[in-house]
């Protein structure tokens, strides 16, 4: 019997017209959650029913998919991010009143100047920052921290001296995969934050992702790590499945936050203080010289 031989059992390749219905279905996908990353477009077609919940047979197909989807303009490039990739390099302008157009654009009021508490939005991991980066910072003008992975001492140092300095109570909106190493990282922030804070007050919410969320969304898990020394612990806790932040879907993801946030700052007075803004800015580009 040959070791080597070809395998008897023959896998069911995708005809033609079953891939263009596939294109289709992620094209649809990713107009509906985009900017998005590649593990978000897999998950949202594992959730659909499009490809199997597996690395080989779905992700790579479904990247594949994407690459020659935005190769052939179906997608734009734009669409799908890539947060780890930068370009670095000065600000360049033509001349000094596009410059002060420009600046003006970035000036941005305190929506908290007043607020009795501080509030903060953690995430784990840098693929989503953009996902979250228009709600957080844009529309709630927060800083959002991304830790990717486990925060460093420096960092976590760092952010408590800002919440001694700032001197408020202060709110912390956290969120995390759902398996060993996203629970230990919630945990490890929790702790030293308020440690490290002292005599501040800190509060640490982990907002996502729990049992309920993946219940109530039907989330696709994948198989816990078992290299990771916790897993042992957290099979036990919480059964086999891990799930991953970009298991849920972007729009629920914002809107998770944007609640959570709005319990510290009504809807009606953020309004009042961008319309203040706006004000400001155009009164900026007449001092500075730009086009109003």
């Amino acid at each position: 019997m040959s070791i080597y031989g070809t395998s008897p059992v023959k896998r069911k390749r995708r005809t033609k017209a079953e891939l263009e219905v596939l294109d289709q279905d992620i094209t649809n996908i990713v107009g509906e959650i985009e900017p998005a990353t590649v593990r978000q477009v897999f998950y949202q077609a594992v959730v659909h029913g499009l490809v199997p919940k597996d690395e080989a047979k779905g992700y790579k197909l479904v990247q594949r998919r994407l690459l020659k989807l935005r190769e052939q303009g179906k997608i734009p490039y734009g669409w799908i991010t890539d947060n780890v990739r930068i370009v670095r390099g000065h600000n360049r302008y033509d001349g000094p009143e596009d410059y002060a157009r420009i600046a003006a654009e970035f000036y941005r009021r305190d929506y908290w100047a007043d607020s009795p508490v501080s509030v903060e939005v953690w995430l784990e991991k840098d693929a989503l920052a953009g996902v979250l980066e228009p709600v957080v910072v844009e529309e709630c003008g927060l800083d959002l921290h991304v830790t990717r992975g486990y925060a460093s001492v420096t960092y976590l140092q760092s952010a408590a001296d800002h919440i001694r300095w700032d001197g408020r109570p202060t709110y912390v909106y956290l969120l995390t995969d759902f398996d060993p190493s996203g629970l230990s990282i919630a945990d490890t922030v929790k702790r030293e934050l308020i440690s490290r804070s002292s005599p501040v007050e800190v509060h640490v919410e982990r907002l996502a992702v729990n049992r309920a969320q993946i219940n109530k969304w039907n989330l696709p898990t994948r198989p816990t790590k078992e290299t990771d020394t916790r897993a042992k612990t957290f099979t036990q806790m919480h059964g086999t499945g891990s799930v991953e932040l970009d298991a849920i879907p972007p729009d629920t993801l914002r809107h998770l936050v944007g609640a959570s946030i709005e319990r510290h700052l009504e809807p009606e007075k953020l309004r009042t203080l961008k319309l203040a803004e706006e004000q400001e800015r155009t009164l900026l580009r007449e001092v500075w010289g730009g086009a109003a």
